[in-house]
């Protein structure tokens, strides 16, 4: 049974939750860890995550020949992110706040952690173009080894030690429904209790209630995380400039990750802001082995898939794979579309595919150096190669006739101009007879593979999609996908919540995605990936160590 009276409760026990009970406890406090789901679901979203992190002029980036700086990171976060309500006050501060950590102390303190790093850095939202604007000048994106757990790990290791030590409580299967208020000030949380339940990590739990709880604490922080599984509240907040609410979207985290929290510290006195910016995926997939309701799985592309709307029509220039996240959600929602397709080859998908989540990844996930070697042999990586087998996606053929007579058999609309789809590869094809094009996609390509991370694991050597030695041909049908939630509780650079004065909610603290990754949307309207976990890392220690002080 728990005690009644801490210094510090957290509640929600994913990343940001970790980290900041793993500061507090650090700090010598006692902390109280509640989480509505069973104790399997540590860490939350980010188990399943591939572990990507944003750094800036790391020593992996140099030994790459990547030269990077906090000036030109800070030039495409704040081209990217948009600022400009005045609400995004807070969450400028916290961006810059964000970058000054990456190109700083952010990779020895995971380094001390115990986290290391995948030796290739990754080139993620390669941009719209121009100089200032969207995307990443150059590579950021540092694979954890080890993935979302092995983030986790050194984080949930500290939270058993202090647990085990008597100065740590973690209460599962405690639902939080309310902050209490006493004189002005948040002293704790009440709910309820629900059943046990061994539901395994990610599959929806039972929420029967068997009982109810309250207990005090000087300090609440709120790292429920944001709406991203609540389909209801996604289209509720789909902004117009994203243009129409998609008909369908495939689901891409877990069924908890509610936004519950959010409406709890809201009715508490908590500002929530940027709720209509978020950040949802264009190249999502149907898992053939799914874990929770509507489960997609997202393809990290390389740049090469010719990339078609359901007519059959190229997208236009600089939507290519990997490039403008939400530029193509958009272009496909205005047009009335929620879904589009990937042409490609054997060759291709050997070199450009990845799938995201740890449990696509199980020699990076597992450690495995061995595994890990067969990514440059050749086949595409074993969970690629499963879903060409069993997912409801893939279309896989041996010439062109027979692969667009299996795209027909996926085209459940009819929208799909098969002319149109032959005459987008002929045009593409004959472009590449020359080592020079007018195609921008193929000059993108050529340019990336001057990169020496994108030749040796990333790009494929540009080549006719017809050529018969670079088969068998390859469809890919793509869905929309939700994912993050870049607005939240409004925060200061202490993580302490705002009301709508601009004060403080005395006693009351928010990090991860419940915050915007602080300050309610450091991201602005854009991300340049490999920057949701470490916002959870960074807003999760920002807010424990100011907790720590504030109860000491």
């Amino acid at each position: 049974m728990p005690d009644h009276s801490y210094d510090a409760i957290v509640v929600g026990a994913g990343l940001a939750g970790l980290v900041a009970a793993s500061e507090l406890a650090d700090a010598g406090r006692r902390v109280a860890l509640l989480d509505q789901e069973p104790p399997g679901s540590l860490g939350g979203q980010a188990w399943w995550s591939f572990g990507g992190l944003f750094l800036v002029d790391s020593p992996e980036q140099r030994r790459m020949g990547i030269k990077d700086s906090p000036e030109l990171a800070w030039q495409d976060w704040e081209g990217t992110a948009g600022f400009d309500r005045d609400e995004d006050d807070w969450a400028r501060r916290w961006a810059r706040a964000y970058v000054d950590f990456a190109s700083g102390e952010k990779r020895s303190w995971l380094r001390q952690k115990g986290i290391s790093l995948f030796p290739v850095v990754g080139w993620a939202e390669r941009g719209a173009g121009a100089a200032y604007g969207h995307g990443n000048s150059v590579p950021r994106f540092h694979i954890t080894w080890g993935t979302g757990p092995g983030i986790i790990e050194p984080f949930a290791d500290r939270v058993m030690s202090a647990r085990g030590g008597g100065s740590l409580d973690v209460l599962s299967r405690h639902r939080v429904d309310e902050l209490v208020l006493t004189d002005g000030r948040i002293s704790g949380v009440s709910g309820s209790i629900l059943v046990d339940d061994p539901a395994p990590r990610g599959i929806s739990s039972a929420r029967e209630v068997v009982g109810a709880f309250e207990i005090s604490a000087d300090a609440v922080l709120m790292s429920t995380g944001g709406i991203g599984g609540n389909a209801e509240l996604v289209r509720k907040n789909w902004p117009e400039r994203l243009g129409p609410v998609p008909r369908t979207m495939l689901t891409g985290v877990p069924a908890h990750v509610d936004g519950r929290g959010l409406a709890i510290a809201e009715s508490a006195g908590g500002r929530v802001v940027n709720g209509d910016r978020m950040w949802h995926y264009t190249e999502g997939i149907e898992n053939w082995n799914p874990v929770w309701p509507g489960h997609g799985i997202r393809i990290l592309p390389g740049p090469s898939s010719l990339w078609l709307d359901p007519t059959g029509a190229r997208l236009p220039a600089p939507l290519f794979p990997g490039f403008d996240t939400l530029g193509t959600l958009a272009h496909l929602t205005r047009s009335g579309f929620d879904h589009s397709w990937f042409i490609l080859t054997q060759r291709i998908i050997e070199k450009e595919f990845a799938l995201s989540g740890s449990e696509q990844n199980p020699d990076l996930t597992g450690k495995d150096i061995r595994m890990l070697l067969s990514r440059v042999a050749p086949g595409a990586p074993g969970p690629v190669e499963a879903f060409k087998r069993h997912g409801n996606d893939f279309v896989v053929a041996d010439s062109l006739d027979e692969l667009l007579q299996g795209m027909s058999a996926l085209d459940a609309e009819g929208q799909l101009d098969l002319a149109r789809v032959r005459s987008e590869i002929d045009w593409r094809d004959r472009q590449m007879d020359n080592d020079f094009s007018k195609d921008a996609q193929i000059t993108a390509v050529r340019g990336a593979r001057s990169y020496r991370g994108d030749r040796l694991l990333r790009v494929a050597p540009p080549h006719k999609l017809r050529d018969p030695k670079a088969g068998p041909l390859v469809a890919v049908k793509l869905h929309l996908l939700t994912r993050k939630t870049l607005g939240g509780l409004q925060t200061d650079l202490d993580g302490r919540v705002l009301a709508q004065t601009g004060d403080p909610v005395p006693g009351l603290y928010a990090a991860g995605e419940a915050s915007g990754f602080g300050g309610g949307g450091m991201h602005g309207y854009r991300a340049l990936e490999g920057t949701f976990l470490g916002g959870c890392l960074f807003s999760g220690r920002t807010a424990g160590r100011a907790m720590a002080a504030a109860t000491s």
